[in-house]
């Protein structure tokens, strides 16, 4: 069984910390996009990898990774995702990201790459 994000085990009180240690800005940024996840895919298992938020369905599905002036929320398959709204980044085979500046830059698009990641994930 997949532990739930909300679920605020040890992996999430890992995640949590690291939260904690951010400029607030961007501390505001992370907190949304965590939400976010919690929404798209409420089953998902939050850990932290690589020294930033992971989250898997059957495999890695997406990361939060805090810049000094941005956050990318960064998808495993992101080069598989539908992107009308073209708000991908990246050229590798498989990764892209989504940068965001503010909680407002979390718009409809966002949501949308990250409910597609989770439904690819379950293929």
């Amino acid at each position: 069984m997949v532990q739930a994000v909300t679920d605020r085990a040890k992996p999430a009180s890992k995640v949590d910390t690291y939260v904690k240690k951010l400029p607030p800005d961007t501390r505001g940024v992370v907190e949304a996009l965590r939400r976010l996840i919690v929404a798209v895919a409420p089953y998902a298992h939050e850990d932290l990898k690589w020294g930033q938020p992971w989250y898997a369905g059957n495999k890695g599905v997406c990361y939060i990774a805090a810049f000094k002036d941005h956050v990318n929320l960064g998808f495993a398959r992101g080069a598989e995702l539908p992107d009308p709204a073209g708000r991908l980044e990246g050229t590798g085979k498989g990764m892209r990201h989504v940068k965001i500046r503010s909680a407002k830059g979390i718009d409809a698009a966002v949501k949308d790459l990250a409910r597609e990641a989770f439904k690819l994930d379950a293929h």
